[in-house]
């Protein structure tokens, strides 16, 4: 066997099964053996950021690593934006990057590059193949390395003539994968002992602190204890509605934040970090919680969230369950077509077990609430704020999950970012439907512009952050990507065509006209 042969062996044999790839010449060995094999599905993506945008919707929804195929620096650079998205959300991912053949490396071609420096920028590990003997070891170690904790970002440079020359070694058997680290008991008994005080508290739940089964413990906890349960502003993957224990987003505005915050002495970390505002502004903190607040760790990301809040609740001699959050039906609206009726709709026709990739930004947050009590579902947020995650993670996660309804939430301008998706989804027949949240501009600029305080705008300031003139036509890219699709501008065109999305299979977007 040649070295692309003996690594997808032991990519395989580590239980990778789906590669995202959009690859160059120095892949061509790689993709000659996956297209031999049965055992990993090759999905083409048109863009290296939806490759890496789905590896991570992937990993989102499976807790495993998909790999991606990409091309040199250039095109491990093009991935770049999702892969530093799916670094903070916690997720296990591999990249395989061809590079020169190392013969080759010694001359200024065009393609040439620092690939190990790009691959460092985004990266928790790097490997660089040092021949065909050992490449199929080397990517043993990345998956190892990727499922670390809950997660990391694996690179391994493979040059080109490692992947064509003759393998000597066979591939290595699979090796048992290091997991997520338990909690010492002392932290068990100090985080106890802080619940039994009686301040004011709050558990800040985040990673995988937001899963259903991690969800129920803590909501035990916080109903024995009168503990508040907070999630993180941009969860990766959190378990809500009808069924489900409810927690309390942390506000993203800094001075909203700060105000909610005000009321605890202390928080417990459970999988979450220390609450920061997303920029800084003029005249106002950098840290939202008040600043004679106690922040403690309960489980870092890299750290177990189920075991350790198990142990405190035994700790503590919990016995009763948490509150379920109870089902909600709104009243549906009519007129104008608004964030607020979007999500009231979604409220109502929502499917069981769907997933949802929110990437609506300005709109988000009135979806998010309406849907606090609507059938339960997985909601998938933008956790690095670089925009165009949001449809390429719905198609990892569509992938991931074939059989559940995946509902992408996009704003417009975002959604130019990795547009390339749409013919991805149609070409795999994803189950996914798009919804559009079309205001013709950067909604969120015009805000995050104001709060800065940079001064008085004119119309060439504006003109920086509006979509229009000319109108983008999202339902002829749609079908120009083989998506069907259809317009709405009212809530009544918007609700009928979300009806008719919900009950079929396959790939749709709405064009939903704010």
């Amino acid at each position: 066997m040649n070295g692309a042969q003996t690594l997808l062996n032991a990519l395989v044999n580590a239980g990778v099964t789906v590669c995202f790839a959009n690859p160059g010449t120095s892949e061509m060995h790689l993709v000659m053996s996956i297209g031999k094999t049965d055992s990993v599905r090759p999905v083409l993506c048109l863009f290296e950021g939806v490759a890496t945008g789905a590896a991570d919707g992937y990993a989102r929804m499976t807790d495993k690593p998909a790999i991606t195929l990409l091309h040199l620096g250039p095109g491990l650079s093009n991935g770049m934006a999702n892969l530093h998205n799916a670094r903070k959300a916690h997720v296990p991912l591999v990249n395989i990057v061809g590079d020169h053949a190392t013969h080759h490396l010694q001359y200024e071609t065009p393609l040439r590059s620092d690939v190990p420096a790009h691959a460092r920028i985004c990266s928790d590990w790097v490997g660089i193949s040092q021949s065909p003997d050992d490449l199929a070891a080397a990517g043993l170690k990345a998956v190892e390395a990727a499922m670390t904790g809950s997660g990391k970002i694996a690179t391994l440079i493979v040059p080109a003539n490692h992947a064509w020359e003759t393998a000597n070694t066979p591939s290595p058997p699979p090796v048992s994968m290091p997991g997520m680290a338990r909690v010492q008991p002392d932290v068990i008994d100090d985080i106890a002992a802080l619940l039994k005080n009686g301040k004011p508290s709050a558990l800040l739940l985040g990673g995988r602190g937001l899963r259903e089964h991690a969800l129920a413990v803590a909501g035990a906890i916080a109903n024995a204890t009168g503990a508040d349960i907070l999630s993180e502003t941009f969860p990766a993957h959190i378990h809500r509605g009808a069924g489900r224990v409810k927690t309390t987003r942390v506000p993203y505005f800094v001075e909203k934040a700060v105000e909610f915050l005000q009321k605890y002495d202390q928080i417990i970390l459970v999988g979450g970090l220390i609450p920061v505002a997303f920029f800084a502004y003029p005249d106002t903190p950098s840290l939202l919680a008040k600043t004679d607040c106690t922040i403690t760790t309960l489980t870092t990301c890299d750290q177990c969230p189920l075991s350790a809040l198990k142990l405190l609740a035994g700790k503590l001699n919990v016995r009763h369950s948490g509150i379920l959050q109870e089902q909600i039906r709104l009243p549906q609206p009519s007129g104008k077509l608004t964030a607020q009726a979007i999500g009231r709709s979604l409220n109502d026709l929502l499917p069981e077990n769907a997933i949802l990739s929110d990437e609506a930004v300005t709109s988000a947050l009135e979806i998010f609430a309406c849907t606090e009590g609507a059938a339960p579902h997985d909601w998938l947020g933008i956790t690095g704020g670089s925009i165009g995650q949001g449809l390429p993670v719905s198609l990892g996660a569509a992938i991931a999950c074939p059989d559940r309804k995946v509902i992408a939430l996009q704003a417009d301008g975002s959604a130019m970012y990795t547009v390339q998706t749409l013919w991805t989804m149609a070409r795999e027949k994803t189950d996914v439907t798009v919804i559009l949240m079309n205001n013709r501009s950067y909604a969120i600029l015009n805000i995050e512009l104001a709060r800065v305080g940079a001064g008085q705008t004119n119309e060439k300031t504006l003109s920086m952050f509006n979509l229009a003139p000319p109108d983008i036509d999202w339902v002829q890219i749609a079908g120009g990507m083989g998506v069907p699709a259809t317009r709405a501008t009212t809530v009544e065109e918007f609700h009928q065509q979300l009806t008719g999305a919900m009950r079929q299979k396959g790939p749709f977007l709405i064009d939903a006209v704010l």
